[in-house]
């Protein structure tokens, strides 16, 4: 690629940026914004929990160790997260890095039996 092209790049996704950001404020400035944003905006942290624990756990084999406690230890993390601040970005975050160490890590390799 020379300048240009990446000159153009750079512009374009700018551009994409500024509008995903300025979207709201366009369309739902002078009135309520419709009900299923509401919804989405009300429900979707719920799902992408859902869907994080679901992942975590596709490939668990709870029969060999650590017996999936890298992933309970996750969840639990997420849960008592969520009790304690109710902030979703909190939970998922805290608990993604707390998976991440354990796993990466190898804090749970002392269960070979």
């Amino acid at each position: 690629m020379n300048a240009t092209n990446i000159e153009i790049s750079i512009a374009i996704m700018a551009l994409i940026t500024f509008l995903a950001r300025a979207f709201p404020f366009i369309f739902f400035s002078s009135k309520k914004p419709p009900e299923m944003v509401v919804f989405i905006g009300k429900y979707a942290p719920f799902s992408v929990i859902t869907i994080l624990v679901i992942y975590c756990l596709k490939d668990v084999s709870f029969l060999k160790p650590p017996f999936g406690l890298n992933e309970l230890i996750a969840i639990l993390f997420v849960v008592i997260l969520h009790l304690k601040f109710r902030n979703f970005f909190v939970s998922i975050f805290v608990s993604t890095f707390v998976y991440m160490v354990l796993v990466q890590l190898n804090l749970l390799n002392f269960l070979r039996f």
